[in-house]
């Protein structure tokens, strides 16, 4: 099942659709989301910053379990959250701050695993890379830092104070609305929009800016076709712009590259691609959700969120409603809040992160997550439950680690292949070159 949810605002709530049948789901109760506010985190639960007018002592960030509306957990922190991200797996949770600083939780534990500087003005949007290895975030005062994870986890560099991001630029002259990044890790490129009217390409690579598209209205949301041929872009005069990725950093031909459009008719807040049916969906400030046709650039759907602006849609693919002695095991409110502040009595310990192996990619939301003092707890566990206990895990770590290997050999095989896959084409491409070999007389 693939489910769309969106939130405003406004304290409407979260609502959650069927997106093949229309049907609603669930209205989750008591949310008004900041923009760029509301993630799923490893598809287990949803979790949204709260809008709290700007004021910079009163933060929160509410946790929401798939199977009930009531929020299932209330975080209270040191200031107004604008921003939220969540890596693949749901291991990390990434805040941005009103101040400009980063905030990175454990979601297992809830603790404050580092807290850093990002700019002085306020943080307008954070997103992660395709393979999670990296941090973009965007600023109100247009700048785009991109940050390496490996880099803020590593305890070494931050005391010796090594700088904790790849590339920092500025193109855009106001507040970065959004970014999305594509598919590639490190070798991607990144597109951003401003209300600078300016949409803007860059290369993770290389760090630096490949083009840049101009628009007669301000963007506020932009959304990638997964082949990164075309992008789309949400104006506030209600127009969603289909533009193709420019060849240069020309702007004399800027217009050529916007090659359509879609009539929203109403300020366009969020934009996402649902690649599996090849489809746009939309949030809009007259508060419908709009499901758009690719190729006709019809709507083919739409639904009524509520009385304010839809500021945030995700598309989750799973069911709606796990196993229930799951559910109250690991989620709900057994996970615990995020910390408000950096747990001072434990500043000279490591913090280390372990996701479990996954018997099936249907099992995905039902990772586990163990961080390195749990671990310690579980070990004393199983000391004090005597032999037969130990035996048992023991036996279940065999078992996991022949699964590892299993996955490492399935790896290399694939490696094996595609190597001697590009080898061959090199070499058929070098035989056509030279042609065909004369017979000597």
């Amino acid at each position: 099942m693939e489910v769309l949810v969106a939130s405003s605002s406004t304290d409407a709530g979260i609502g959650c659709w069927d997106l093949q049948t229309g049907a609603e789901l669930l209205r989750y109760k008591s949310c008004a989301s900041t923009p760029h506010g509301l993630v799923c985190v490893g598809q287990r639960f949803l979790a949204s910053s709260q809008s709290h007018n700007g004021i910079p002592s009163s933060g929160s960030v509410f946790y929401w379990s798939w199977s009930k509306p009531q929020v299932e957990v209330k975080s209270f922190l040191a200031e107004q959250i604008m921003t939220l991200a969540a890596n693949r797996e749901g291991t990390y949770i990434v805040g941005g701050g009103l101040s400009g600083d980063i905030y990175l939780w454990e979601v297992a534990s809830g603790r404050l695993l580092r807290k850093w500087d990002g700019r002085n003005r306020g943080v307008s949007c954070l997103v992660f890379s395709n393979d999670d290895s990296l941090l973009i975030s965007g600023f109100e005062d247009g700048w785009i830092t991109v940050w390496s994870l490996l880099k803020i986890l590593d305890d070494y560099r931050s005391q010796e104070g090594s700088k904790l991001y790849e590339w920092s630029f500025r193109e855009h002259v106001e507040r970065v609305s959004d970014i999305k990044s594509g598919c590639g890790g490190h070798n991607t490129v990144i597109v951003s929009a401003g209300m600078d009217r300016t949409c803007k390409i860059w290369s993770l690579l290389e760090g630096k800016l490949l083009g840049n598209i101009e628009f007669e209205t301000p963007i506020e949301a932009i959304a990638l076709d997964p082949g990164e041929r075309v992008f789309y872009a949400g104006g506030w005069n209600g127009v969603i712009y289909v533009a193709r990725y420019p060849k240069s950093l020309s702007s004399k031909n800027h217009g050529l590259h916007i090659i359509g459009s879609f009539p929203n008719k109403s300020k366009v807040y969020c934009l996402e691609y649902v690649a599996s049916r090849n489809i746009l969906v939309s949030g809009s400030q007259d508060g419908w959700v709009r499901v758009w046709d690719v190729r006709s650039r019809k709507t083919i759907g739409q639904f009524r969120h509520g009385k304010g602006g839809v500021n945030n849609i995700i598309v989750v693919r799973q069911q709606l409603y796990p196993n229930p002695q799951t559910s109250s095991r690991r989620h709900g409110s057994l996970l615990p809040p995020l910390e408000k502040y950096a747990n001072s009595t434990n500043e000279g310990t490591s913090t280390k992160t372990v996701i479990g192996f996954q018997e099936t990619y249907s099992k995905s939301m039902d990772a586990k997550y163990l961080s390195s003092h749990m671990i310690n707890n579980h070990i004393e566990d199983l000391q004090q439950q005597g032999p037969a206990a130990s035996e048992m895990e023991m036996d279940r770590l065999e078992l996991d680690c022949q699964k590892a290997r299993q996955m490492v050999q399935q790896w290399k095989k694939m490696y094996e292949d595609l190597h001697q896959y590009c080898v061959n084409e090199l070499l058929e491409e070098g035989t056509e070159a030279r042609g065909p070999m004369r017979k000597s007389a």
